[in-house]
């Protein structure tokens, strides 16, 4: 594939900036139309929001199998691509910077957390993976997961409970608990886990 530059989406408040920014992760099947609308509700919210595709190297979102396709992501690299999001958001005019994501971007989410600087907060959701990097994070992170969650286990969510605190384990929901209309949608826990997100982005990025 041609080289490119690095693929997103942007929704940012009807207001002028300067704005709070936000960089949101995609999951293992890549960007998708609940993405998009979770952009487009932060900016309702007054949080300018964008999205990479970090698949983009590979023929982007849907170009083969989840499974190759997140096998294919490099950490170095595709942590400077989160970075390069990030640089964006500050272009446009937004100041300081969460981040947020679903399955393996909740996983991704953690990790810049721990790794890098830029950000002032995090959340991360029903991230696979957490637990084999359980450094302390660099800003105030929550971390959501379903107790019936298939591809992470309890054992493996309580080790992460352990470690991090601000860890909140729902009950009856599962992994993709967050997505709406899907089969997995859990509407008492994502009701939950996006009011604690935006009031943990209100405290530390505005």
């Amino acid at each position: 594939m041609a080289d490119i530059d690095l693929p997103y989406f942007v929704a940012t408040p009807a207001s002028p900036p300067p704005w709070p920014g936000v960089v949101v992760i995609h999951e293992g099947n890549g960007i998708s139309p609940q993405l998009l609308r979770v952009c487009q509700r932060l900016a309702a919210d007054g949080f300018a929001a964008i999205a990479p595709d970090l698949f983009f190297r590979t023929g982007g979102t849907g170009a083969g199998d989840f499974a190759t396709m997140m096998g294919a992501l490099d950490d170095e690299r595709t942590s400077a691509d989160i970075e390069e999001a990030a640089g964006i958001l500050r272009g446009l005019g937004a100041e300081r910077l969460g981040i947020t994501g679903f399955c393996m971007g909740g996983r991704w989410t953690w990790h810049m957390a721990t790794t890098s600087t830029t950000f002032s907060a995090a959340a991360g959701f029903y991230g696979a993976g957490i637990g084999r990097e359980l450094l302390p994070p660099n800003c105030p992170t929550l971390l959501f997961f379903g107790d019936r969650d298939e591809w992470v286990p309890m054992e493996q969510i309580e080790q992460i409970r352990a470690a991090h605190a601000d860890t909140v384990v729902y009950e009856g929901a599962e992994h993709g608990f967050m997505r709406d209309g899907s089969e997995n949608f859990h509407e008492t826990a994502a009701a939950d886990a996006w009011g604690r997100t935006l009031a943990l982005f209100g405290d530390h990025l505005r």
